[in-house]
């Protein structure tokens, strides 16, 4: 698979799920068009359940088909999902371990122009506070699909926070994803670029041009961020002189703050530089491109910091 829609990649999971005999049912908060999920209605008409623009109802909604038996799918736009429902995520889902999957659609800056009210800078620090959840971002189709493969046979609440672009492929046609595990995408022994989601993109392409300068990076795609293998990571870490965060996300709570937690509680003094969007800040509101630039979590934006710490 390449340069496919993560979104369009779910709703085959789904579908393939349920022609093997799983009890997947989604639901939709008025999302059929963010979720793709016309396909899988083709299908399965019986199975969706669309709430309307009641992102508290969804959750809730979800947890009571799990706690009835279902396999409950959430699919929405991230922004409204964790802001909105936030309490039903915490008391109805996690707290329970109700067996829901909750998949954060059009995560990041995906909807560029619409801005702040759109923007999901805040789902990974949100859900990494909750107890009894897992949470991935897939960096490409071929990780999104074996990633959704797996919450749906996954006992217990899962959170999957997906870009609202066609991504290409980062990985092989052998790659196997494993929870918890470390993703190396390309071994380098100056810096670590650790990523998050699409902007591992922009970590590859940094490598590449770092690679011109002479220095090596090594490129690690955390998609995985809960479970993780922290023991694998910091030996990973260990290996170079300086780390680098990036991600699509505020620099609180995320794969910053988790790779800053891993470093610190092992006292190992590793020179950290966090990409993100700042603390107290908002993302701008415009094309991708030019937002990723002005907050230099592009290509550009990493080699210039990985450059300053030579």
């Amino acid at each position: 698979m390449a340069s496919e829609h993560l979104a369009s990649v779910m709703v085959q999971a789904f579908i393939d799920a349920v022609d093997a005999g799983l009890d997947v049912v989604p639901v939709v908060s008025d999302s059929t068009s963010t979720a793709k999920i016309g396909p899988f209605v083709q299908r399965f008409p019986e199975r969706l359940i669309n709430v309307g623009i009641a992102e508290q109802s969804l959750v809730s909604v979800a947890a009571g088909l799990a706690l009835g038996g279902k396999i409950a799918a959430t699919c929405n736009a991230a922004p409204f999902l964790i802001s909105r429902a936030n309490e039903q995520i915490k008391v109805d889902v996690c707290y329970n371990q109700a067996n829901v999957k909750m998949f954060g659609l059009n995560a990041g800056t995906s909807y560029g122009p619409l801005a702040s009210t759109h923007h999901s800078l805040d789902d990974i620090s949100v859900m990494r506070g909750f107890g009894h959840v897992q949470i991935f971002a897939p960096a490409d189709a071929t990780e999104c699909r074996q990633i959704v493969d797996y919450a749906l046979r996954h006992e217990g609440p899962v959170y999957i926070r997906l870009d609202g672009k066609a991504l290409p492929d980062v990985h092989g046609a052998g790659y196997q994803f494993k929870p918890g595990q470390v993703d190396i995408l390309r071994q380098g022994a100056d810096v670590s670029i650790v990523a998050l989601g699409s902007v591992v993109h922009e970590a590859v392409d940094a490598a590449a041009l770092l690679a011109e300068q002479g220095i090596q990076a090594q490129v690690i795609n955390l998609s995985s961020i809960r479970p993780l293998q922290r023991d694998v990571l910091l030996s990973a870490l260990s290996g170079t002189r300086a780390v680098i965060t990036v991600e699509e996300h505020n620099i609180n709570g995320g794969v910053g703050s988790l790779v800053a937690e891993v470093l610190a509680e092992a006292g190992l003094g590793i020179g950290l530089t966090r990409l993100g969007i700042g603390d107290g800040e908002y993302a701008a509101a415009g094309a991708r491109e030019p937002t990723r630039a002005l907050h230099n979590i592009d290509a550009a934006g990493i080699v210039a910091a990985a450059t300053r710490l030579r």
